[in-house]
């Protein structure tokens, strides 16, 4: 029995306002034609299909096709609900899909009822909100590990029965398990570490919600997001879990997913980072840039867009200076409204003073305040700029 894990698809996110439905739609197009060509007997998807509760019509379109041409491909399909999908939503229609090969398990009702497979019994387990899920499941504490622990306890009873072995899906943060700045926080008053140990008993756990790939001790894997959404994602491996069972033993190899657009995380001052030759590899990344000039260049953003388009996070590490209200206030006395601005500019920058250029912008806002006062308060009011009336 060949399964293929996945989780995490998050359809409809976006980086950073950028659509990533072009690179989710390339991950699928890839998943395909690793399962026509591995002959994969089914996919494996552990939560978060969609990104929100409300997915928008172009992810369940993406979504609606996938499924054909897996199904078309030659293996069966099984989803389980993540905490960004919504369960009545993502489950309509489950029990007819399921006579299609299909199979999307969302409702806690559903736990202990394996997806049977040529050998193969696999239990699929929807998030569970430990609030809601704890009376459901009778579990003794209303937490992750608790419901998780009850959840378990079917799981172990009806695999007594079955005589094969038992491969569980699960959308959880397991103990010890490295995180992203992408994943959602799913904590219950500081609560939300299960103990891997809560899966043990089963041949393999597909584990979802941690986005970076990760081995769970003996017990199975995360897959982690085949898209990088967040720039804490750059450095790593995006893939999917191929698993080969045969009869007790178990055996995963990772198949790298496309990278539609790499990340960098850039930092220098901006001159150098305009100049380097070295970061030719980020011109076509999505890039993080961290700019530590003293202080902030003026049009820092479309001059760092002009080398690498596809910047869409500017940062700036400055040292901190030391606002000192009794030094810039026995300064004011009379000066006029332009000498005012570029005074403050280069107190809170500390002591880098306005350019021609920004005295020059500084220069026009003061007169387009003037101009619009002068219109309110009607022609007889004269007010000066750098002394010319």
């Amino acid at each position: 029995m060949r399964l293929i894990h996945t989780s995490d698809w998050h359809l409809g996110r976006s980086f950073h306002g950028a659509s990533l439905v072009d690179a989710q739609a390339a991950y699928l197009d890839h998943l395909v034609e690793v399962v026509r060509s591995e002959r994969v007997d089914a996919v494996l998807v552990s939560g978060d299909v969609y990104d929100r509760a409300l997915p928008g019509p172009t992810s369940v379109a993406l979504l609606d096709e996938t499924l054909v041409r897996l199904r078309d491909a030659g293996a069966q399909v099984v989803l389980s609900a993540g905490n960004h999908d919504s369960a009545v939503r993502l489950g309509f229609g489950s029990r007819v899909l399921e006579h299609g090969g299909v199979h999307i398990r969302a409702a806690v009702e559903s736990i202990g009822t394996p997806v049977l497979l040529d050998g193969v019994a696999v239990y699929p387990l929807p998030y569970l909100e430990p609030a809601l899920a704890a009376p459901l499941l009778d579990a003794s504490e209303a937490t992750h590990a608790g419901v998780l622990r009850a959840a378990m306890r079917r799981v172990h009873a009806d695999l007594a029965t079955r005589g094969t072995p038992g491969v569980v899906m699960a959308h959880a943060f397991v103990v010890g398990s490295a995180t992203s700045d992408s994943e959602r926080d799913i904590s219950v008053g500081g609560a939300s570490a299960v103990p891997a140990s809560t899966f043990r008993g089963l041949s393999y756990a597909a584990l979802g919600h941690l986005h970076g790939a990760q081995r769970v001790g003996d017990l199975g894997r995360y897959s982690g997001s085949p898209v990088a959404m967040s720039f804490s994602e750059a450095d790593h491996r995006k893939s999917s879990v191929l698993i080969e069972v045969d009869g007790d033993a178990v055996s995963t190899t990772l198949v790298d997913a496309p990278v539609a657009r790499p990340l960098a995380r850039l930092r220098g001052t901006l001159d150098d980072l305009l100049a380097d030759p070295e970061l030719g590899h980020a011109e076509q990344s999505w890039c993080q840039v961290t700019l530590t000039d003293t202080a902030r260049p003026l049009g820092a953003m479309d001059r760092l867009r002009r080398r690498f388009p596809h910047t869409v996070q500017l940062l700036f590490d400055q040292p901190v200076t030391q606002l000192r209200v009794d030094g810039y206030t026995s300064k004011i006395a009379g000066k006029d409204t332009l000498d005012l601005c570029c005074d403050f500019l280069q107190h809170t920058r500390g002591g880098s003073g306005a350019t021609d250029a920004e005295r020059t912008l500084l220069r026009q806002a003061v007169e387009q305040v003037r101009l619009g006062r002068d219109a309110a308060d009607g022609p007889d009011r004269v007010h000066t700029v750098d002394g010319v009336a």
